[in-house]
């Protein structure tokens, strides 16, 4: 008996258009992604980008090997169409194809009322269609499909010169940009430069914006802001060639990272977070995620947050083509790479333990040798350290000489020396001062009479200070409280709260009268030897350990002389 089950096909429905692509891109950058991409793919040598704000129109214009009607129905407008299924590589220059399920076009749609696509091949007459996103959403309210919604015609006019002395590729005219044209020549030019990075490498494929060819230059003033410069794997690029180029020792440092991973690129860092914005947009330069010469993922460091200030200086291009094989690890907006991609999180995996820890930890030496400010979560230096650190950046800063001074090399190279010292100095002098100063407040609170040795030293002490004023001819107070004790120093103070037997017992007094000749050397800003430096921190370990004692009423004042 005859089978007389129905056959049941696939319907599409035009809402479909919404979900693979009106409704999912957000970067302008990834429309114009897919525009070039095709524009590559085609086998073009030029690309031409126009801008006409004033009729808030868009047109991109290649000279590929165009497209015929067929062509254009079965391949261009087929949803879901890969080139690949003919080969990896374009036919007349063997090109490595971009595109890779067909619905990347799908991009064009999303950023302006009306699209027009017409091609040409060499010799033939242009065909192509005009896209309404009016008539489009009519059509999707009314559940249409594909083959109830036809193209509307394309009028020659609304090309007017784009079509002169064009002999064959493919135009796209977007008419009535969905947020006007926002950005500025410069910023199209810059991302340009930094996301299509193939332009630049490949001396036969060229990008103008409005007949200016996008080179390098584009990105001069993000390349002059750039302090540092880590290379991964010997990236061939004109740019990372350019920093190299420009870099000098004074005020730039450059290293390679040799990594097992089949990946190349480059991370810098700019000396100032805002650096990274892009001319007056608030886009901002990243680390990109770069496949086959196309951007694939902006900012993939959000996948490996380190939380530490160094990201906000960084920028680059990790470009990682193995992600690019039999397997589609590509999200459908085209924005991104399937987080959970096994390939995926190996390439983060070793772009963190390999690549980004080496970076922090160079960014914070070199920022610190430049003395500029580090990374103050960097455990290299400890939180005083640091800060001492940086109070001697900012003050020396304050001594610095013009670059035209004869003697500014000399000059920077002695301020340079201090720098070690200066770091010790500072930390010990804070501790002197912040110890001294709450012993004083101890013995205020406690009421504790001096001794005749204190007063002795307070006599002494104010007598230097009446003949030092009247030689500097000055009759102002110095001294904020005029207290005796603001002229004793840690042995005096040490002997009226914690003094015994130095031979028999540990005690504030016998640590303070080690730590007074070396006090008194560093009060007069000399500079320490490293047995001195040595013999200083252990001892002011002990004495803060007994003035914390003493304020916590663990040592009992006035028992110890008894």
């Amino acid at each position: 008996m005859e089978d007389q089950r129905s056959k049941f096909i696939f319907e599409i429905s035009l809402s479909v258009l919404n979900h693979l692509g009106r409704n999912l891109y957000r970067s302008f950058a990834t429309v114009l992604g897919e525009a070039v991409s095709n524009a590559w793919d085609a086998d073009a040598i030029n690309v031409h980008i126009y801008i006409d704000r004033d009729k808030n129109r868009l047109c991109i214009k290649d000279d590929g090997i165009g497209m015929s009607e067929t062509d254009f129905q079965n391949k261009f407008l087929k949803i879901g169409y890969s080139k690949r299924k003919e080969g990896q590589i374009s036919a007349v220059r063997e090109r490595p194809f971009i595109g890779r399920k067909g619905i990347g076009k799908l991009a064009l749609l999303s950023c302006a009322d009306k699209i027009t696509v017409i091609s040409r091949k060499e010799g033939d007459q242009y065909i192509g269609g005009t896209i309404d996103n009016s008539g489009l959403d009519q059509a999707i309210t009314e559940d249409l499909t594909p083959k109830e919604y036809p193209l509307e015609d394309w009028n020659v006019s609304s090309f007017g010169q784009y079509i002169e002395n064009h002999k064959q590729g493919t135009i796209i005219l977007f008419e009535n940009m969905k947020e006007g044209i926002k950005h500025s020549l410069s910023f199209l030019k810059k991302i340009i430069a930094l996301y299509f990075r193939f332009s630049l490498l490949d001396k036969e494929f060229n990008i103008y914006v409005n007949n200016e060819l996008i080179t390098i230059s584009s990105l001069d003033d993000l390349a002059m802001k750039t302090e540092f410069l880590w290379t991964i794997n010997e990236l061939d690029d004109p740019y990372v060639a350019n920093l190299k180029k420009i870099f000098i020792s004074e005020r730039n440092e450059h290293r390679l990272l040799n990594v097992s991973e089949n990946i190349k690129g480059f991370i810098a860092s700019v000396e100032k977070p805002r650096d990274l914005k892009i001319t007056t947009t608030e886009e901002r330069v990243g680390v990109d995620l770069f496949v086959n010469g196309r951007l694939r993922e902006k900012d993939i460091l959000k996948h490996i947050p380190t939380a530490r200030v160094v990201e906000s200086y960084l920028y680059g291009q990790i470009h990682c083509n193995g992600l690019d094989d039999e397997i589609d690890r590509f999200t459908s907006s085209r924005e991104s790479i399937v987080a959970d991609d096994p390939k995926f999180k190996q390439l983060l995996i070793a772009l963190k333990d390999k690549i980004i820890n080496n970076v922090l930890n160079d960014w914070d030496t070199w920022r610190r040798k430049h003395r500029k400010e580090g990374d103050s979560e960097n455990l290299s230096l400890s939180k005083k350290e640091r800060k001492a650190e940086e109070l001697y950046n900012a003050v020396s800063e304050e001594y610095s000489i013009t670059e035209d001074t004869v003697t500014k090399k000399k000059v920077d190279s002695w301020v340079a020396d201090l720098g070690d010292d200066a770091r010790f100095n500072f930390t010990s002098y804070a501790e002197c001062f912040i110890s001294e100063n709450l012993v004083r407040r101890f013995i205020m609170e406690k009421n504790i009479p001096l001794s005749p040795e204190a007063n002795g030293e307070y006599a002494k002490r104010q007598k230097i200070e009446d003949e030092n004023k009247n030689m500097g001819n000055i009759s102002i107070d110095i001294r904020k409280n005029k207290s005796k004790l603001s002229y004793l120093s840690m042995n005096h103070l040490a002997n009226m709260v914690d003094k015994r037997d130095k031979n028999k017992e540990a005690c504030l007094a016998r640590d303070a009268y080690e730590y007074k000749p070396i006090r008194d050397a560093l009060a007069h800003t000399a500079l320490l030897t490293d047995d001195a430096k040595n013999k200083l921190t252990s001892v002011y370990t002990n004495i803060k350990e007994r003035v914390r004692n003493l304020l916590a009423g663990k040592i009992k004042v006035g028992e110890e002389n008894k």
